[in-house]
């Protein structure tokens, strides 16, 4: 298995500040909205360096999706920044009807997804948040993995016309993507091959599925690792080229089983070529206080869960 360099260790919300700040230089069409969250969206130095572009809607995030579908007009590109929870489900009307509805191009960048909020609980801890946005028509969501890649996408997605949901977390991750490495929206990155089953992953999940592959691969088991870091418009070609060659294949995210990345994989398989699938995900609960890898862990999506799903699908597979 390939030998994956840690490049450090870094919160994926730094990531989309680094890239923020960066288009803000190259960029002056680039705005920012924050709902009260400047420290924990990492906006600080955007708003130092382009206090003119950046606008501080307070607690007021429904307001905030409406401003931004108005800058849109004159051709400027928002990008509005608050909790996962907080950029959906507390103003998923504004986004359907202002946003979504008239293709307006507005980035949605949500931070704290997930369970890794940790300690402030279930009420902040969004898990429906990718079913949600990638029901909306006209809609791109992208759940990036580490601090470098959540700084490429938060640039690539400059360069996208249309809405993109951008999802991120809070905890300190390592850093595994190159810092050069190319992000094209809708293209996975298969970071080993293998032939015996194939794990799809995104988000903080992706690094859980290396640890996984590694225990795998010293038990003998060949696994294909795909970071399919575009929920929204999937990247089929490639996930069911993998499946030509495993036959079975594990889904992993930080999210509901319903309605997130394993749903989107499962449509493909249903469509195109049936293998044996399974979930690695929250299943049907809400999340509770705690720190974030006790909350992985409980919660059936870390490291072990990874391995003992890729051995059920490779087991299913062979009947």
């Amino acid at each position: 298995m390939r030998d994956f360099e840690v490049l450090g260790n870094k919160d994926t919300r730094s990531g989309f500040g680094a890239g923020l700040l960066e288009l803000g230089q190259k960029n002056d069409q680039v705005l920012a909205l924050c709902a009260d969250l400047i420290g924990s969206l990492k906006m600080g130095d955007f708003q130092k360096a382009f206090p003119e572009r950046f606008f501080q809607i307070g607690i007021a995030e429904a307001n905030m999706m409406g401003i931004a579908a108005g800058m849109t007009i004159g051709g400027k590109i928002p990008f509005t920044g608050t909790f996962a929870n907080f950029s959906t489900g507390r103003v998923y009307d504004q986004i359907r009807q202002s946003i979504a509805y008239s293709n307006k191009n507005v980035k949605i960048c949500a931070s704290h997804a997930g369970l890794t909020l940790g300690e402030d609980g279930a009420t902040h801890q969004i898990l429906e948040d990718i079913g949600m946005m990638k029901m909306l028509p006209n809609m791109t969501v992208v759940v990036p993995a580490d601090y470098n890649q959540t700084k490429q996408a938060t640039m690539a997605i400059a360069e996208h016309q249309g809405p993109v949901y951008l999802r991120f977390g809070r905890p300190v991750m390592p850093i595994f993507v190159p810092e050069n490495a190319t992000f094209e929206i809708g293209k996975a990155d298969v970071l080993t091959e293998g032939k015996d089953v194939t794990i799809v992953a995104c988000g903080h999940l992706v690094w859980k599925s290396i640890e996984a592959a590694r225990e795998l691969e010293e038990e003998g088991i060949s696994v294909e690792l795909i970071n399919m870091h575009t929920i929204k418009p999937l990247d089929e070609q490639t996930l069911l080229k993998s499946l030509a060659k495993t036959g079975c294949v594990v889904t992993a995210e930080e999210h509901m089983m319903h309605g997130g990345l394993g749903d989107s994989v499962a449509q493909v398989i249903t469509q195109n070529q049936l293998v044996p699938q399974e979930y690695v995900a929250v299943h049907d609960k809400f999340g509770e206080s705690g720190t974030p890898m006790e909350l992985m862990s409980k919660y059936g999506i870390d490291t072990p869960d990874i391995v003992l799903a890729a051995k059920k699908a490779i087991a299913r597979k062979k009947g």
